[in-house]
């Protein structure tokens, strides 16, 4: 049996659904005769993002795999990859390597040697009979602790070679840890005394699935939930005690509550200093609970620390919590809910002009808007893209279901929100998949819209279109004025009717409505949408210091 039928085995075994890559890989030959669905991208990180978005909106029960040849391939697949380590996300590269005669001749690209640093485990297979222990290795990496990419490289010659069957392999068993019981109990009395305690839930709880579990601890504590960018969607942004999400931008309340708090319980999440994050206040007794022992005290000192998964940890506390209070803290839920939704109504006033703004170029903040009221939002999977739409949206939409809003951060690749819309819609073929992005960023990635036609994946891509790099003219203002550094152009919604799908372009606000219900119905038929909106160089950002 060859290496690359060994390989494409293991991974049916391991339910792998989908293979995505970019040839020449001879393990993307093998997996399409052992009947997993092979994708071919039109380049490697838009592949890697879809991986990623697979793992994610399947709270890593499905892992995403990416296969590409050796040299330029595993090259070009280094963002991608590197997106996925710093987001954590679980995610198995599968990279074809020079023959083991060039393997470590300059200047030939190791993917095993270079990866290193992106990436929770990297080896290389140096004998085929070893590919079933690295597969092995590899998937007890991806199911087990800190969720992050993982990369196995197979030289050339390597998945050529003949292994005597039959293929000895089981499927990994994934395991869970639990924090301290004793720093439970602790924990327990600390959030039952706090007289403003805030949770701040991350990305954890998604991948533990504890979304009941934390809204039941909220309820019980009546204590209000704000959560990072890519913890958003773990708590319902319609519960009564939700603050909304922190990122660069966020809602009021998330900034005013965590500047008012005297106990902030961190659950899921590492508390990593990020641009694109909250930054805790100082003077705050820091609550951190985190799978993994390296995020504590790296960027923020903690008080307690509750190590585990996020779904032990919630319910060990939740348990604690009811031994102590007997019954649900609904008084202090109701003031902490009517105290939230004054702050909110505040914050919402002052952005209301831009929210429902008729002037033309069309606002970004309305057309987010219409969107947010126009779509059936708990059947939406929904995702930004670096800069200006991730700052616009993520205050302003408000999820309902769990893994509904794909959020990132901690970096920021141009780009990444179309393959992740994408990877979404494999994994979740009956919901809506929408990436929201911008002029700049389909520059990165855009032609990969035709893979979606090509591959039948039906998205809605929604495209701010204002001709310019808006968000850096504060920086650059001198290269804009002398050079027009930021200037970019183009007709995307063209491009997209060109690539085979459905393309319009929108510049008037009563057709904001109108042109999302037909770009619906083509997902719907079947076919990827792109809307262009012609949109306004907006600065002004949900933004608190």
């Amino acid at each position: 049996m060859r290496v690359a039928a060994i390989v494409a085995e293991i991974l049916k075994r391991e339910g792998v659904q989908f293979l995505i890559g970019y040839p020449t890989n001879a393990i993307i030959e093998a997996a399409a005769i052992a009947d997993v669905r092979t994708i071919i991208v039109r380049q490697e990180r838009t592949g890697l993002h879809m991986a990623d978005a697979v793992s994610r909106t399947s709270s890593g029960r499905h892992i995403g795999v990416f296969a590409m040849q050796h040299g330029p391939g595993a090259e070009n697949s280094f963002g991608g990859i590197a997106q996925a380590y710093g987001d954590s996300v679980p995610i198995l590269v599968l990279p074809e390597g020079y023959a083991r005669r060039l393997t470590n001749v300059a200047p030939n690209f190791n993917a095993a040697l270079n990866y290193r640093h992106i990436s929770k485990w990297s080896e290389q297979v140096l004998l085929g009979s070893e590919a079933p222990a690295a597969m092995y290795r590899a998937f007890s990496q991806v199911r087990n602790g800190r969720p992050r990419p993982v990369v196995v490289e197979f030289p050339v010659d390597v998945t050529a070679e003949d292994v005597a069957e039959p293929l000895v392999y089981r499927p990994v068993v994934a395991a869970r840890s639990g924090p301290d019981p004793r720093e439970v109990e602790r924990v327990a009395e600390l959030l039952i005394g706090a007289k403003r305690p805030v949770v701040y839930a991350g990305q954890g709880v998604h991948y533990a699935r504890a979304w009941a579990a934390l809204r039941e601890l909220a309820e019980w504590l009546g204590t209000p939930v704000t959560t990072s960018l890519a913890g958003k969607s773990a708590f319902p942004e319609d519960h009564a005690l939700s603050l909304g999400s922190g990122g660069r931008s966020m809602p009021k309340p998330v900034y005013d509550f965590l500047q008012r708090a005297d106990v902030i319980f961190g659950i899921g999440c590492s508390f990593a200093t990020t641009v694109y994050g909250v930054k805790i206040p100082a003077g705050k007794v820091i609550v951190h609970a985190t799978l993994d022992p390296s995020d504590v005290g790296k960027d923020l000192p903690a008080d307690h620390v509750l190590l585990g998964d996020a779904g032990l940890t919630l319910e060990a506390l939740l348990a604690a919590v009811k031994d102590r209070v007997r019954e649900p803290r609904r008084d202090v839920a109701a003031r902490t809910a009517k105290e939230i939704a004054d702050a909110r109504a505040a914050w919402l006033k002052d952005w209301m002009p831009k929210l429902t703004s008729t002037e033309t170029p069309l606002s970004p903040y309305r057309v987010i808007w219409d969107l947010l009221h126009t779509l059936d939002v708990p059947n939406t999977i929904i995702t930004h893209d670096a800069g200006s739409p991730r700052d616009q949206i993520s205050p302003f939409w408000q999820p309902t279901t769990p893994l509904s809003y794909i959020g990132w951060g901690k970096t920021t690749q141009l780009g990444y929100g179309l393959g992740l819309a994408m990877g979404a819609k494999l994994q979740a073929p009956d919901k809506l998949c929408v990436n929201v992005w911008g002029d700049a960023a389909i520059g990165f990635t855009g032609m990969d819209f035709e893979t979606a036609v090509r591959e039948r994946i039906p998205i809605l891509s929604v495209l701010f279109n204002n001709s310019q790099m808006a968000i850096e003219l504060p920086v650059m203002p001198v290269a804009a004025e002398k050079y027009g550094s930021i200037n970019i152009s183009g007709n995307y919604a063209a491009v997209a009717r060109d690539l085979g799908g459905h393309g319009e372009r929108v510049t008037e606000v009563g057709e904001i409505v109108p042109a999302i219900q037909r770009a619906v119905r083509k997902t719907q038929d079947g076919v990827p949408a792109l809307l262009e909106f012609i949109t306004a160089r907006e600065i002004n950002f949900s933004i608190f210091k």
